[in-house]
């Protein structure tokens, strides 16, 4: 089968050698009884790195962000959320179907909502109207091009919710990409919230796995919630000795992910259709409008698969991520189609 180079997400990445090893040679027991010894250790450490009590291993960051929003709400409540974020737009709709409360969705800059907007939703619960009880956050900003949210935004809006007695749940799939970024740590960011969910599959290189971590009730009852949705995994140290790595080793080397979409930004950015302030990119996301009076969206990425290099439609246009498995040449091979084709 041909290689292609594959610029669709930062999930598409291979487990590397070490961590096949760690999971060939991992020890097992049964954890939804609670007895795997290295899901047991991965937890531990997700929970300190974050500075939580707590931590809960999870499938994927989509159930880990429903196990959230369940833990924290109840039904007829309303949780403020911004417009553009994962949960809303692309989690199958979890918050509605799962946990049975109202989305209000805000406007954003670049990802980051305005405390006084928020304050102004804050709904006291009547016969009309729902309890506010949850707002959501998200850092890196997916949709927003890998936008790092400012903490200063995020302690500002922590504010507002404290005020309110409202508790803040962090969407931090690629938490460690906005600390990379801005050389704050994780355990700052994970300060602002109540709970925070991470992604171990998202550039970090593990074949499988998000991490919620939060306070031990609110994870006790999470792992309840876990079960019920058909999350429970039986010797599933096999997938946490891979998580482990993720969070110690590969973690370190994501700046290389970052530098590869500048470059890879700054160079198309030049091109005619290409709509694209390569300023804006900041981690390993680059999304960028395409506008041409002849070539479709769908017919550009199909010309650019017949070379050998994928990507994906997005509403705002069309996106490309960096990882691991991205190098200089695959950068090479996705410019000069990209000249190819538009010249």
């Amino acid at each position: 089968m041909e290689k292609f180079s594959d610029f669709r997400s930062d999930t598409v990445t291979k487990p590397t050698a070490e961590m096949r090893k760690a999971m060939a040679e991992a020890e097992v027991g049964d954890d939804v009884l609670g007895d795997d010894p290295t899901v047991n250790k991965l937890e531990e450490l997700a929970a300190a790195v974050m500075g939580k009590e707590a931590a809960l291993f999870v499938p994927s960051g989509t159930m880990g962000n429903s196990i959230a929003v369940k833990c924290w709400t109840q039904e007829l409540d309303e949780v403020i959320i911004e417009a553009r974020s994962h949960i809303y737009n692309m989690e199958s709709t979890h918050m509605t179907f799962i946990s049975r409360v109202t989305p209000r969705p805000l406007k954003s800059k670049r990802g980051a909502m305005d405390p006084e907007e928020i304050e102004k939703n804050i709904k006291i619960p009547s016969v009309h109207l729902p309890r506010t009880s949850l707002i959501c956050v998200e850092n890196t900003h997916n949709n927003w091009g890998g936008a790092v949210v400012p903490l200063a935004n995020l302690k500002a809006v922590k504010k507002v919710a404290d005020q309110h007695e409202i508790k803040i749940h962090f969407d931090g799939a690629r938490i460690f990409n906005a600390s990379t970024a801005s050389g704050i740590p994780v355990k700052e960011y994970a300060a602002v919230a109540d709970s925070l969910m991470f992604c171990l599959s998202k550039g970090l290189a593990a074949p499988v796995g998000s991490m919620l971590v939060g306070p031990g009730d609110f994870i006790n009852y999470g792992r309840r919630v876990r079960k019920a949705l058909g999350g429970g995994m039986r010797q599933v140290g096999i997938l946490a000795a891979a998580g482990i790595i993720a969070i110690t080793k590969m973690a370190g080397r994501l700046k290389e992910d970052h530098i590869k979409a500048k470059r890879l930004a700054k160079s198309i950015s030049e091109l005619p259709a290409v709509i694209l302030d390569p300023d804006d990119v900041e981690t390993d996301i680059v999304i960028f409008g395409f506008e041409h009076p002849e070539i479709s969206v769908s017919d550009f990425l199909d010309r650019l698969k017949s070379q050998g290099v994928l990507a994906l439609p997005v509403p705002q246009g069309i996106r490309m991520v960096t990882n691991k498995d991205v190098d200089d040449r695959d950068i090479e091979r996705a410019i000069a189609a990209f000249q190819e084709i538009l010249s």
